[in-house]
């Protein structure tokens, strides 16, 4: 009995004990005090601001609130953990918390000495560096400061954190230029390797590294998932990382120095994400069957698409864009029944869309985009029901577009711009569209509805340039979240109209209304647009007049050339601080203001060309370190050079061609490292070219004009050109002198805006206006000038010169027989000076020589009858009273023959693109989207001029035997 009674009685207990266990876990412990101060102190120190986390967020510390009827008990309080046995805070989730400020290692959050998991992600610490007392957390496992604007150095004191298992520093990016905020030293990356050997997911995506990857990454056992996207990394990718058992995520990409290849996968690989786009890494991915996503996205694959992509059935992600394939059968898509997302643009696809993506079922994500697709949209496409994302813009794609994509129901964005679609669009028809371009095809766009006030409520993106639009359409007066607005190169004429001020005037960031026929804004002067977060306006080749109309301070990229825009700059130019290119040429007039002088270090393109502008620049360049274009060409500027151009350390193209400067040669330009193009001509700048005291070469100029100026003495080019890359071009370098791209961000969607270097060629006083020029051209102008002695041997070792022009001066000596050296000359002008002796015979070897002139000097003796110098006429040798050959009245070896009159005969367009007597004036340049048009060459038809040759060649055989056999007898 008695022991029966123990028994019960120990049952008892045992359910008592269990009972109250099960209550105290309902029941939260509560925190200490000085933890609660501390997170409440915390939350103080920061403001909550809606901006400051994406969508989705929710400001946490809004419910630590004990005085207004909330808890006391900070284990209660949202993202706040507490131990269950000690009551002490050991997880802080903050993420996506809307907070606002900055933190240092003075914050009382770090008197939460036993945290074992912090998260501050997704919020905006106002670009503070890591605090160095995070180092302070021993217990920490799990550190997340993705996302939240923290700038600097990574603290070394991070690698005391020796059992932490997870480490996120990704993603902290400058909002304006994509770029990452945070570096890590070499050392400290493999300190950080090797002291936490616990780790299993290490994401530093887009922190400057800068170095090789160390080969001791390999010795993290545990690591399931690497994140390296956007590091600057090169060298060798270590291979051993793959034989890492648990690997299962693997980002690599934008990393274009890290080479290596890929081995053969072990058949057990648990690598389940594998990106390396953007990189140098090659090799061959078929024994990876476990794979569900897959980017090699500019990866320089070529040779067909292999077929062992049909092995990885498991794929819901692959890109295989901007590769350099070479087409292959694509039939092997239909077995990806899994994928959500397909991108395969721009790797040279041809023929019809295949019709095995008619199995991909589950698909969300289609882009065919930028490759040389044909034949219809097939309407089957329209049975791929999840379908919200279709691209198949820039291919050659010839139909109407089936009503089966209208029947889509969560068909968000649909791009099919640059086609040879036809047909008419009911846009109305597609009641969730966010993101719709239909530029550049033959489609007739309805932009009025049956219904009254119609509008498509989710609008954010419209591009319908080139569709024939003759006015704006009257559904947009509605729309209040457009981010992008392309109405360009339609129909539109007269002036906009007042209800386009009140549209999406907090949201708007892109908007191009160019080539159209628009005359203003219908608003009182100044005009100020009233769009608080335009980022692009595009208002060029309109009919726009009145004065400039000034965006607001938000403006990155402003173009509004070839208006007929009149008066002056306003004041409130001055505002625009943010301007990365500004593009004015118009008829405006007045000074420039001196506060251009001042625009922010992002300023890349100044182009304030063809107006007319007086007096001088301005006078202060401090801030203009990323200025890449100066052109303030075909204006009335006087004066001097400001000096202060010098600070404009990475300027690539000056032009100065068409005012009134007066100064002397700006040998201080000689420092500029990256000055590509020089064009000062027609200006009074005067005096003599003498050699330098300091070590100025002007180390990267290809190209340079003086012409049309008072330069005397000789012309200095072993000082303008010494250790010049001219010296070494390259022939045919297959790129195109530009700024580079600058890509800015729209709500999600991306611009990239590049300008491109041009020439302008003056022949008798017609231009000619070519909108590229090649990294290989070289060309130098010292026309119309008084330099004088002889012509420079220096400028036989400039290699890369393609058109030579020294006219117009007084030089003397003979024509030296080393600019036959100048293999690539395409034009040479001697004309006009007092040149004397005979055309060199080595000038026979310029087999690409196109135009030739040595008119009016004191040449003697025959012209050489071999090569390019046969195919010239009488304009290119009279004037020379010495001179005797075929196309000159006086012929060799006849020496009554009479002097040939001054010509007065109009030269005729040969036909090349090239007329004689070159003169090259520079100025302006061409603007546009990476994927705008790309117009002709200035280069001369290879194919012509060894046509002309052989031409020439034959004719002197025949002269020659017909003076061998003697006159021709007459034959009954």
């Amino acid at each position: 009995m008695g022991s029966s009674m123990c028994v019960l009685l120990k049952l008892l207990l045992f359910h008592l004990v269990a009972v109250a266990t099960a209550f105290s876990s309902l029941k939260p412990y509560s925190c200490h005090d000085e933890e609660r101060a501390a997170l409440l102190q915390f939350k103080q120190g920061f403001v909550i601001n809606e901006y400051a986390s994406g969508d989705g967020a929710y400001p946490k510390v809004s419910s630590w609130n004990p005085a207004e009827g909330g808890t006391s008990n900070c284990c209660a309080w949202s993202g706040v953990q507490c131990d269950k046995r000690t009551g002490h805070v050991i997880s802080l989730d903050l993420s996506s918390s809307c907070l606002y400020g900055s933190i240092d290692s003075s914050s009382s959050l770090f008197r939460l000495v036993h945290l074992q998991r912090l998260n501050l992600a997704y919020n905006n610490f106002n670009y503070s560096q890591i605090p160095i007392t995070l180092g302070n957390f021993p217990q920490l496992t799990y550190l997340n400061l993705s996302a939240s604007f923290f700038f600097g150095q990574v603290p070394s004191q991070l690698s005391q954190l020796s059992k932490l298992s997870s480490l996120d520093l990704s993603r902290n990016l400058d909002p304006f230029h994509g770029e990452g905020l945070m570096s890590i030293r070499e050392s400290d990356l493999r300190s950080l390797i090797r002291n936490l050997t616990t780790l299993e997911k290490l994401h530093l995506s887009f922190i400057n590294i800068s170095s090789t990857i160390p080969d001791s990454i390999a010795n993290l056992s545990f690591l399931t998932s690497l994140l390296l996207r956007d590091c600057g990394l090169f060298g060798k990718f270590p291979a051993r990382i793959f034989e890492l058992q648990d690997l299962e995520t693997l980002d690599v990409r934008s990393n274009q120095d890290l080479t290596g290849y890929l081995p053969e996968f072990n058949r057990s690989s648990r690598l389940v994400s594998f990106k390396l786009g953007g990189s140098s890494i090659s090799g061959n991915l078929s024994s990876i069957r476990n794979l569900d996503s897959l980017q090699v996205r500019a990866c320089n694959f070529s040779g067909p698409i292999p077929d062992w992509f049909a092995n990885l059935t498991q794929l819901t992600f692959l890109s295989l864009s901007d590769n350099n394939f070479s087409g292959g059968p694509l039939s092997w898509i239909g077995k990806q029944t899994k994928l959500i997302y397909l991108y395969l643009e721009h790797i040279n696809l041809s023929g019809y869309i295949p019709s095995s993506l008619r199995n991909l079922t589950q698909l969300f994500d289609l882009r065919f985009s930028s490759n040389q697709l044909t034949g219809p949209i097939p309407s089957w496409l329209g049975n791929l029901s999840r379908l919200a994302d279709i691209n198949l813009s820039d291919n050659r794609l010839r139909s109407s577009i089936p009503e089966s994509i209208f029947n889509l129901m969560d068909l968000q964005i649909l791009y099919l711009g640059s086609n040879s679609l036809h047909g008419t669009v009911d846009i109305f028809k597609l009641e969730n569209i966010t993101d719709l371009q239909l530029s550049g095809n033959k489609l007739e766009v309805l932009t009025k509805s049956r219904t009254m006030n119609a509008t498509l409520p989710n609008l954010r993106a419209l591009q319908l340039s080139s569709c024939n639009i003759k006015e704006f359409p009257q559904f947009l007066r509605h729309e209040q979240n457009l981010i992008w607005l392309d109405l360009s190169r339609n129909n539109l004429a007269g002036q906009v109209p007042k209800w386009m001020f009140n549209i999406s005037t907090e949201t708007l960031e892109y908007l191009d209304l160019s080539v159209n026929s628009l005359t203003g804004f219908g608003q009182p002067s100044p005009v100020v647009l009233p769009w608080v977060n335009l980022q692009v306006l595009r208002l060029y080749r309109n009919m726009l007049q009145g004065p400039l109309p000034i965006p607001q301070p938000s403006i990155l990229f402003y173009e509004i050339s070839d208006n007929k825009l009149t008066g002056e700059i306003s004041p409130l130019i001055c505002d625009l601080t943010a301007l990365q290119i500004l593009v004015l040429p118009n008829k405006l007039s007045g000074m420039l203001p001196q506060c251009l002088g001042y625009f922010s270090d992002d300023l890349r393109v100044f182009d304030v060309r063809n107006n007319s502008f007086h007096g001088v620049l301005p006078q202060a360049y401090t801030n203009t370190s990323n200025l890449r274009i100066f052109d303030v060409s075909l204006n009335q500027l006087q004066g001097q050079l400001p000096r202060p151009l010098a600070n404009c350390v990475v300027l690539e193209s000056l032009i100065l061609s068409n005012n009134e400067f007066h100064d002397v040669f700006p040998f201080w330009l000689g420092s500029l490292p990256e000055l590509k193009l020089l064009s000062m001509h027609h200006n009074g700048f005067y005096g003599v070219i003498g050699k330098q005291k300091m070590n100025l070469h002007f180390p990267e100029l290809r190209i340079l004009d003086l012409s049309d100026n008072n330069f005397r003495g000789e012309f200095p080019s072993e000082y303008i050109f010494s250790g010049n890359p001219m010296r070494g071009i390259t022939p045919d370098q297959p790129t195109y002198m530009d700024t580079n791209s600058t890509t800015i961000t729209f709500g999600g969607t991306s611009g990239a805006f590049r300008y491109d270097f041009s020439i302008t060629v003056t022949n008798k006083g017609v231009d000619r206006y070519y909108s590229k020029i090649r990294e290989d051209i070289g060309v130098v102008d010292i026309s119309s000038n008084k330099f004088e002695g002889k012509i420079p041997e220096f400028i036989g070792n400039l290699k890369g010169l393609r058109f030579l022009n020294v006219s117009n001066n007084i030089l003397t000596g003979s024509i030296p027989s080393f600019l036959a050296n100048l293999t690539l000359l395409e034009s040479l002008d001697l004309s006009q000076n007092k040149l004397s002796g005979e055309i060199p015979q080595q000038l026979t070897q310029l087999t690409f020589l196109g135009n030739f002139n040595v008119s009016h000097n004191n040449l003697t003796g025959p012209i050489p009858y071999r090569g390019q110098l046969t195919t010239f006429d009488v304009t290119s040798y009279e004037g020379n009273p010495g001179l005797c050959g075929d196309v000159l009245p006086k012929k060799c070896g006849d020496p009554n023959a009479s002097q040939p009159p001054p010509s007065s005969k109009e030269e005729n367009d040969s036909g090349s693109g090239f007329e004689l007597d070159w003169k090259f004036g520079l100025a302006g340049f061409g603007s546009g989207l990476v994927v705008g048009v790309v117009l002709a060459d200035v280069a001369i038809s290879r194919r012509r001029e060894w046509f002309l040759e052989i031409v020439g060649r034959i004719i002197l055989i025949i002269k020659k035997r017909r003076k061998s056999r003697g006159p021709r007898n007459s034959v009954n």
